[in-house]
């Protein structure tokens, strides 16, 4: 498997969904269900990480009055 990093956030996405179900559903034993939280969590950190970065990169497009300026990714 790849690192949470490495995927496509919609791939992170469906995987930690996927988690949930299980651990929801309440038919996984403890120690799985212990690995599958943990997995869980870093994919969710991901998930914010990527979030919160397509933020901070749509904040430098965007500027308050709504014109849009140049950005070179940096």
């Amino acid at each position: 498997m790849a690192k949470a990093e490495e995927k496509k956030f919609e791939d992170n996405l469906a995987e930690l969904e996927e988690i949930v179900r299980k651990l929801e559903n309440g038919d996984v034993a403890l120690e799985d269900a212990i690995s599958e939280f943990q997995k869980g969590m870093i994919l969710s950190e991901s998930l914010k990480k990527t979030l919160a970065d397509a933020e901070n990169t749509l904040v430098k497009i965007v500027q308050k009055d709504g014109s849009l300026e140049v950005f070179d990714g940096e």
